[in-house]
């Protein structure tokens, strides 16, 4: 029986893990938050992985905050860069597949058509700066990695777009939402989906090294943010004035790329894997959200 870790098991994918390892009796999940395992502390890492013999390592674990990251740097080089650093070694010392996430952050912003593996990242700010390195750590240290750059992530668990969306339609009457930025909206559910499908990929070929590296993925589409806010009222019938807005009209501390959609084939092709279209997906993730209200 096959042992995988999923390090910040308590955010949005981490949560979509979890449901989905139900389905997985041949295998044995250990879902670890940041009071089970610091990713930063080298010492602690290897004592867990000695003392669980861990096979495959997921880490979901990350600094989010994007705009606090411009002033808090440090921290968010701990978690994002040092943290898949010292995990990428656990795993090669323990002979271990490691799977890491990363954003469409990394990207500049400046393309007119999807961003594929090849293009060279240029982030521009201190978030899509640590995750970029934690991408170079990642790959640096274990051959045995694959790193999945994904974007707009949202999902029924912890806070997002979708869910500040609902909330606000239902307290406001107008809202303006920026729509000079274009990008695609991924479930945390198709995410983890695809993640527990390359694993088995990954056990069904152990050989083929060439399966390892980098990949996109996120919902088929595109969109900007505003028809993003547009569809979720729509979906919830919420009726609410969107206003659209430009960047400007919007300042915030980390500057955003204006366009990270990104090409998704190479991960389609390579592990047979079927995208939903981001209205599809939003669509399940909104009657969940209803369903638990």
């Amino acid at each position: 029986m096959k042992t995988i870790l999923v390090t910040g098991s308590n955010g949005q994918l981490g949560n979509e893990l979890r449901l989905l390892a139900e389905n997985f009796s041949d295998c044995h999940f250990i879902f670890a938050d940041v009071e089970d395992l610091d990713i930063t502390n080298k010492d602690s890492i290897n004592i867990f992985f000695e003392e669980n013999n861990i096979h495959y390592c997921i880490n979901c674990a990350a600094y989010t905050a994007v705009d606090k990251a411009e002033s808090d740097k440090e921290k968010a080089f701990q978690i994002n860069t040092l943290g898949p650093e010292l995990l990428s070694k656990a795993c090669k010392s323990s002979d271990a597949v490691f799977i890491h996430i990363s954003t469409d952050f990394v990207f500049e912003g400046t393309n007119n058509i999807p961003y594929t593996e090849n293009t060279n990242p240029k982030p521009v700010s201190v978030y899509g700066e640590s995750k970029r390195e934690g991408e170079v750590k990642a790959l640096e240290y274990n051959p045995a990695t694959v790193v999945i750059r994904t974007s707009w992530l949202y999902s029924v668990h912890g806070n997002n777009f979708v869910k500040t969306m609902i909330r606000l339609g239902k307290e406001r009457d107008s809202l303006g939402i920026v729509f000079d930025q274009t990008g695609c909206p991924t479930y945390a559910g198709d995410l983890a989906a695809a993640i527990l499908k390359i694993i088995e990929n990954l056990d069904e070929n152990k050989d083929n090294k060439s399966l390892f590296g980098l990949y996109h993925f996120s919902n088929k589409g595109v969109c900007s943010w505003f028809d993003f806010a547009y569809t979720i009222f729509k979906l919830n019938n919420i009726n609410i004035q969107v206003k659209p807005i430009t960047t400007e009209e919007y300042p915030l501390p980390a500057k955003r790329p204006a366009y990270s959609v990104m090409n998704t084939k190479k991960i389609q092709d390579t592990f047979g894997i079927e995208i939903p279209y981001w209205t599809d997906s939003l669509e399940t993730c909104i009657k969940l959200l209803n369903q638990n209200a």
